[in-house]
C-alpha cells in the first residue's frame, strides 16, 4: 500500500527535453517497482518549444512546476489552534488558551478572515494598565458577556444588549449620598439592601448587578423593567465581581489590529526563518491560498520538518536542480552545485541518475548514483526498463526517443554512442516513429525563436559552470536555419554583455550550432573569455565577438572538457 509520501522525480533548471521526458519515464518505473511511496514528475523551469511539441505528440501532460524544493508551511506540521469571534469574552478567551495549552489566540470573521490575535501578554497587561472604569463601555460589553464572566444571569432585561455608555461603579456607600456617584447609564455593582438598588434604578443605572445570590424583589424588578435597567445577579461577593468584571469585555477590544505578521501556506520554511527570529512573539497565524486562517505556527515547527522526495532526472548537478530544504530528491540529468537550484543541498537525495561529468553537488548520506557515459538521460532510462522486464508505453517510448534525438542531434554528436541508436531505434519501433521525419518536425518546432525575447533565447538552454575560483556560462541554441541562427546572433550580444556579472559570471559564451553543417559559432564575453577560447582551441581565429568551430556541436563533451583544460593550465 502505497503512503501519501511524495517523491519528485526532476530534471534541471532551463529543462530541455531529455530532462522532461526523463523524469516522466522515470517516474512510471518508480511507480510501478516501488508500491510504498508515490512518485511525480516535476520540472524545474519552463517548457521550452522543442519540448512542448514533443509531449503534445504524444499525448503526454507537462510535468507540475516545482520552482523550489524548500519545504512549504502546508507541509509541515500546523498547530490547528481554534479561532474565536472577537465577541467573545477575555475569560472565555483566556480559557481556551490553556485549554489548548497555546499563548496566542487567532480572532476571525465569521468567513474565517483574519481580524486580529491576542495573546496571554496582552491580557496580562490589560490588568496590569490602568483602565478606567468606562473601559467596559468603551469596549461595547454584551450583558450576556458580563453575566457568564461572574457565573450569574439576567433577571431582568435583554440579555443581548449592550453597555456602551457609563461607567463601573461600586455601590458601597449610604443611598443619601449614592446620587452623588452615580450618573445616568452607569453600570452598579451592589449587594443585598433594596434600597441601594432602588437608588441606582431612580439614577437611571443602565445595569445594576446584585452580588451573593441575593434575591430581588418583584417590585425592583417590575421598576427596573419601567426604566429599561437590567439586573443581573451572581453568586460571588462585591470584590470578586469588581476583579472579575473587566473580564468580560469582548476579546477584540484587547487584540491587536495592525501591523500583524502571518504567513501563508505556500511560504517557504527558509524565507520565515528570518522573520521569527526577529520578532518576540512565539506563535504566528497562517493562512492559506485564499487568505482564510488555517492555524499557527512556531519556531518549534521548523525542527524536525518532514521534506519532500526528490529524483533528479537528466542532471546531477546541484545548479540544475529544484530549490529545497528538508525535501527528499532524486536527481537527473545534473550533478553540478553551479547549475542546481538554491537550497538543493539541505534536500536528502535519494537517487542520481546522469551521463555528465562528475560535478560539486553532495549528499549526507550515500545515495544510488548511476552515470553511464552515453549521450543521453533517456538512453538509460530505457536500460532501466529492460534491466526490470517492464514493458514501455508506446507514449513514454516516443518521449524517450525524443530526448536522445534531441541529445545527440539525431545521432551527430560526438557524445552519441551505439547505445543511444540502439535505443532510439528500439523505442522507435514501439513509438511507430520514423526517426528522420519525427527529427525533422522536432528540430523546426524547437528553432522555432522569432516570438521570443533575447533574454528568453539566452536562458532556453543555459548552464553555468565553476573551474577553481573561475566562474562562467555557457548557453546553446541548435537550428536547422543558417539564417535563423545569424538573426539571433544580432539579438544575444547585447544580452551576453548585460547578464556578464550577474550571480558570479565572470564570462559568457553561447553557441549558436547548425545541426545541418554540424558546427558552431561561438560567442563571447567579459575579461579572459577570449584567452580561454584560444587556449581551448589552439590556432583558432578568434575575431572580437565569436569564433567559428567546425566540427563541434556538443557543450558537453566538445565544449566543456576544453574550456576546463584551458582553465586548469591557466
Amino acid at each position: 500500500m502505497k503512503s501519501n509520501s511524495r517523491v519528485y522525480v526532476i530534471g534541471h533548471k532551463n529543462p530541455d527535453t531529455d530532462s522532461i521526458c526523463s523524469a516522466i519515464a522515470y517516474a512510471d518505473i518508480k511507480n510501478r517497482t516501488d508500491k510504498t511511496k508515490t512518485y511525480v514528475a516535476r520540472r524545474a523551469g519552463q517548457i521550452n518549444e522543442e519540448t512542448e511539441y514533443v509531449l503534445k505528440r504524444f499525448g503526454v501532460r507537462a510535468p507540475g512546476y516545482l520552482p523550489n524544493a524548500g519545504t512549504q508551511v502546508k507541509e509541515i506540521e500546523i498547530h490547528e489552534v481554534p479561532s474565536v469571534p472577537g465577541t467573545i469574552s477575555v475569560k472565555k478567551a483566556y480559557s481556551m488558551m490553556k485549554n489548548n495549552n497555546v499563548v496566542t489566540l487567532p480572532i476571525t470573521s465569521p468567513d474565517n478572515d483574519l481580524q486580529g490575535v491576542i495573546t496571554v501578554s496582552d491580557i496580562a497587561e490589560s490588568y496590569m494598565d490602568s483602565y478606567d472604569s468606562h473601559v467596559m463601555s468603551l469596549a461595547r460589553t454584551q450583558y450576556r458577556s458580563i453575566a457568564d464572566t461572574l457565573d450569574g444571569s439576567v433577571i431582568v432585561g435583554n440579555e443581548h444588549g449592550y453597555f456602551i455608555e457609563g461607567k463601573v461603579v461600586v455601590g458601597a456607600f449610604h443611598p443619601d449620598t449614592m446620587e452623588n456617584y452615580i450618573d445616568k447609564n452607569d453600570l452598579v455593582i451592589l449587594g443585598n439592601r433594596a434600597e441601594d438598588q432602588l437608588c441606582a434604578i431612580e439614577m437611571d443605572a443602565s445595569c445594576i448587578i446584585v452580588g451573593l445570590g441575593a434575591k430581588v424583589t418583584k417590585t425592583i424588578q417590575k421598576f427596573a423593567e419601567e426604566k429599561c435597567c437590567v439586573i443581573i445577579s451572581s453568586p460571588h461577593d462585591t470584590y470578586t465581581i469588581a476583579r472579575l468584571i473587566n473580564q468580560s469585555i469582548p476579546v477584540k477590544y484587547l487584540m491587536r489590529r495592525s501591523n500583524l505578521i502571518t504567513f501563508s501556506t505556500e511560504d517557504f520554511l527558509d524565507d520565515i526563518k528570518e522573520v521569527m527570529k526577529n520578532q518576540r512573539h512565539r506563535d504566528f497565524p497562517i493562512l492559506n491560498k485564499k487568505g482564510k486562517y488555517v492555524g499557527t505556527i512556531s519556531r518549534r515547527n521548523l525542527i524536525g520538518n518532514a521534506g519532500k522526495k526528490l529524483i533528479l532526472v537528466d542532471h546531477n548537478e546541484e545548479s540544475q536542480a529544484v530549490d529545497n530544504v528538508g525535501k527528499k530528491l532524486i536527481l537527473v540529468d545534473h550533478n553540478e552545485e553551479s547549475q542546481a537550484v538554491d537550497n538543493v543541498k539541505e534536500a536528502e537525495i535519494l537517487e542520481i541518475i546522469d551521463h555528465h561529468r562528475l560535478g560539486s553537488l553532495e549528499t549526507m548520506a550515500p545515495v544510488m548514483f548511476r552515470n553511464e557515459p552515453v549521450g543521453c538521460t533517456g538512453t538509460i532510462m530505457y536500460q532501466i526498463y529492460q534491466e526490470k522486464g517492464l514493458d514501455i508505453a508506446p507514449n513514454i517510448a516516443g518521449l524517450l526517443c525524443a530526448a536522445i534525438i534531441s541529445d545527440t542531434l539525431m545521432f551527430r554528436s560526438p557524445t552519441c554512442t551505439m547505445l543511444d541508436k540502439a535505443a532510439a531505434e528500439a523505442l522507435a519501433g514501439i513509438a511507430e516513429i520514423s526517426i528522420p521525419e519525427f527529427a525533422s518536425e522536432m528540430f523546426r518546432a524547437g528553432s522555432n525563436l522569432k516570438d521570443k525575447s533575447p533574454e528568453e533565447i539566452f536562458y532556453q538552454d543555459f548552464k553555468k559552470f565553476i573551474m577553481g575560483d573561475v566562474t562562467f556560462g555557457v548557453g546553446q541554441i541548435t537550428s536547422l536555419d543558417a539564417g535563423e541562427l545569424e538573426s539571433i546572433k544580432e539579438q544575444l550580444l547585447p544580452q551576453m554583455e548585460s547578464e556578464c556579472g550577474k550571480h558570479g559570471i565572470e564570462m559568457v559564451f553561447f553557441m549558436l550550432t547548425n545541426i545541418i553543417e554540424e558546427s558552431t559559432e561561438l560567442l563571447y564575453y567579459g575579461s579572459g573569455a577570449k584567452e580561454v577560447i584560444e587556449k581551448a582551441f589552439e590556432d583558432l581565429p578568434v575575431n572580437e565577438v565569436s569564433c567559428e568551430l567546425k566540427g563541434v556541436v556538443s557543450r558537453k563533451k566538445q565544449l566543456i572538457p576544453a574550456f576546463m583544460m584551458a582553465l586548469q593550465n591557466q
